[in-house]
């Protein structure tokens, strides 16, 4: 069975009609992600117990598969009476997983700043994490939008996996298509045109943002 242009073509108003979801699930996953990783780095720096605490837990969360997450959200939690809708459960296993990658980058951009401004704001009076928030982070921004714009993308080319909770996002719309028709060529090609159109313009922005935050520290 040959690939058919004109069966491509009726099936992309489909698949972009999920692709809200997929956006939206990207960007809440995104926020939350960097919220949560964001947290995880300024407690990690409080004292030693915390420190080796979420040290093993980091370690847990990007040692473990994402599928694994997900399924242990979905099917497991309910048995404890925690049921919660599916398109929560795939943002919550998404963030969950990318805040420990999140973490570390942040942990690499505060650890780059001038040991000076740290000595600066102590001198203040300022406690870890108000120097952290208020000193620190908007330093430490230029030095992370590289890595962590790459872990937004990963974010994004990772939705597909909540099609396996029926997720309506716009891979699940195409595993919809193949199902019912028995086509499988043209779905996949549809949603992997789309994927990397979408990824190319992130990719982008993230360029652009890095370009303007290169500017800045010039002037």
């Amino acid at each position: 069975m040959g690939f058919d242009p004109a069966f491509a073509a009726s099936i992309v108003p489909k698949v972009l009609a999920s692709i809200g979801t997929t956006l939206g699930v990207t960007v809440l996953s995104c926020l939350l992600a960097a919220m949560l990783g964001f947290v995880l780095e300024v407690v990690r720096r409080r004292n030693m117990a915390t420190r080796l605490g979420l040290r093993f837990l980091i370690d847990v969360i990007r040692s473990t598969p994402l599928l694994v997450q997900l399924y242990f959200l979905y099917y497991v939690l309910p048995v404890y009476g925690v049921r919660l809708p599916a398109l929560i459960i795939g943002v919550a296993a998404l963030s969950i997983y990318y805040s420990g990658y999140l973490a570390e980058v942040f942990k690499a951009g505060i650890d780059s700043i001038a040991r000076g401004q740290w000595e600066a704001a102590k001198a203040l009076g300022l406690g870890t994490a108000p120097t952290i928030l208020l000193v620190i982070a908007p330093q430490m921004l230029r030095n992370v939008a590289a890595p962590a714009g790459g872990y937004f993308i990963s974010i994004f080319k990772s939705t597909p996996y909540l099609a396996i909770i029926a997720v309506p996002e716009a891979f699940g719309s195409a595993i919809d298509v193949a199902s019912d028709t028995f086509r499988y060529t043209e779905p996949m090609l549809v949603v992997g045109a789309i994927f990397l159109a979408i990824a190319l313009v992130m990719s982008f922005l993230i360029r652009l943002l890095e370009m303007r935050l290169a500017l800045s520290v010039k002037r």
